[in-house]
């Protein structure tokens, strides 16, 4: 079995060649290790090999592992995220990837104010239509981010999406372009799209911060990523 660190070096070499096809450079991208459902020691491992930026997919256990990480590390909240988590939220995680609808936008800008922090946030978009994913619709994309951009305590840095599951990656690229020109359209940076199974597609098609769990943690990893 390869190890945490021969896999991350797999995974870059992937992103930097998919980058390199897209005629960008690789430095413009994040690479997010996907923790959910991870022990500890996997994080630090993952820290020992060079990664400081982390994604957690419920709050609770994003709680519990933090506390439990002595190494340096960066963390955001990749999962969807109920209004009544939000203060938690605010306080653990430096972005937020899943906003999806006004009134968990208003929570968050509320609890930050509370905190005194300007929260940088993601909204979701289900670009796929999907009934069992979050996510705004399109449409609903500019009336969210005109209301989402007058709260003051919240700065909208882009979108994110999880484009449907499937063999072939290349069926994800279609998703992936519409997600680019949406945020586009807005004048948005951040794209936050690509899992183990589709990154390289991403990359190609604007992705700026790509979720890897599984490649880089193997069948251990539980979630999806």
């Amino acid at each position: 079995m390869d190890s945490v660190r021969e896999n991350i070096c797999r995974v870059r070499e992937k992103m930097e060649q998919a980058a390199v096809r897209a005629g960008r450079s690789a430095d413009a991208i994040t690479l997010l290790a996907v923790t959910k459902a991870l022990a500890p020691e996997w994080i630090e491992e993952a820290i020992a090999a060079g990664i400081p930026t982390f994604g957690e997919s419920k709050v609770q256990e994003a709680r519990q592992k933090i506390s439990l990480v002595s190494g340096r590390a960066r963390w955001h909240m990749i999962g969807h995220l109920q209004t009544n988590k939000a203060p938690d939220a605010i306080e653990l995680f430096e972005l937020i990837h899943s906003v999806d609808s006004v009134k968990l936008a208003g929570e968050l800008n509320k609890w930050a104010e509370r905190a005194g922090k300007t929260q940088r946030i993601l909204l979701e978009v289900n670009v796929s239509g999907e009934a069992s994913k979050f996510g705004l619709k399109p449409d609903a994309l500019e009336s969210t981010l005109e209301r989402t951009n007058a709260m003051p305590r919240l700065e909208v840095q882009g979108l994110m999406t999880v484009a449907p599951f499937g063999q072939d990656k290349q069926k994800a690229r279609p998703y992936f372009r519409q997600l680019h020109e949406l945020g586009e359209r807005f004048a948005l940076k951040e794209f936050s799209m690509g899992m183990s199974h589709d990154f390289e597609v991403a990359i190609e098609e604007g992705a700026t911060l790509v979720r890897i769990g599984t490649a880089i943690f193997g069948e251990r990893m539980k979630a999806e990523g």
